[in-house]
């Protein structure tokens, strides 16, 4: 029996061997250890005006909170809503682009689209439930999303000449932001519900879920088949409302540090205050 032996009997808790206890007797560090151990200090006990400062400390920041939902709902929420607003805004606007492109086409992005929407949404209710594992981590299966919608674009499609590039693209932008504000709102009252525990990047995921509705709005109306509009106009929107999320998740993020900060200043008098009067009765 060795000095770490003995100390690895004292962390399991249980009796020390005989061999410990004779290593005890002739090693000077391991007695002193166990005199530590086995000796007590009288303390006084706190009081009650100190009791009392410390537990309404303590239970000052404390909020009633509510279970959250099964995952399943949270899910349900976000492809209800996105499906909806994509919905009405085809019916509103017309889907035009149906007509024109081919099946293939038409099968393709429409299936690309719903796959990276299930996924983004997988990846969404994750992140609201703390303790979620995540098979791949949010921020690049995010990028990987967009990477995937754009290739598939960039296969479907080819470059065409346009007279009006930049116009054709502005409509199309600000039509598909419109759309993805529109989600934003609703996606935003479904985030509330879970515990987001990093808002920078589940703010990015919502936004770029938010901006795929409008990419998929974009998809059955605009009659423009150019690849380069597709992509800048088309995906750019989802690109755009990504970084929109990031930028208010950030926000947030600042914000909610400041205030932490701020708590840890105005709690640090009383909590030395508490903590010298007990070192004084120790």
């Amino acid at each position: 029996m060795n000095c770490h032996g003995l100390d690895r009997a004292l962390s399991q808790g249980s009796l020390l061997p005989l061999q410990a206890a004779e290593h005890a007797g002739t090693c000077n560090r391991c007695q002193q250890l166990l005199s530590a151990l086995n000796s007590s200090v009288p303390v006084d006990p706190l009081s009650p005006a100190a009791v009392r400062k410390i537990a309404e400390s303590l239970a000052d920041n404390l909020r009633p909170v509510r279970p959250l939902a099964p995952a399943r709902y949270f899910a349900g929420a976000f492809a209800g809503i996105f499906v909806s607003i994509v919905a009405l805004n085809v019916y509103r606007l017309g889907a035009f682009a149906i007509a024109v492109m081919t099946p293939v086409q038409t099968t393709a992005i429409l299936s690309t689209l719903a796959i990276a929407t299930g996924l983004l949404v997988y990846s969404l209710v994750n992140q609201m439930v703390p303790g979620s594992r995540h098979r791949l981590p949010p921020a690049p299966f995010a990028v990987g999303i967009t990477i995937l919608v754009a290739m598939v674009m960039a296969v479907l499609f080819q470059v065409q000449r346009e007279e009006n590039f930049w116009g054709n693209a502005w409509v199309c932008i600000r039509a598909g932001t419109l759309v993805g504000a529109l989600a934003a709102v609703p996606f935003w009252l479904v985030l509330r519900r879970g515990s987001i525990l990093f808002p920078s990047m589940t703010g990015a995921a919502a936004g770029l879920l938010a901006g795929l509705a409008g990419t998929s709005m974009l998809e059955m109306h605009c009659l423009n088949l150019d690849a380069s509009h597709i992509l800048l106009s088309h995906l750019g929107v989802a690109i755009l409302c990504a970084v929109a999320g990031l930028a208010i998740g950030l926000t947030a993020e600042i914000r909610g540090t400041r205030s932490i900060h701020r708590d840890n200043q105005e709690y640090r008098a009383p909590s030395e205050t508490f903590l010298g009067e007990t070192e004084r009765k120790i």
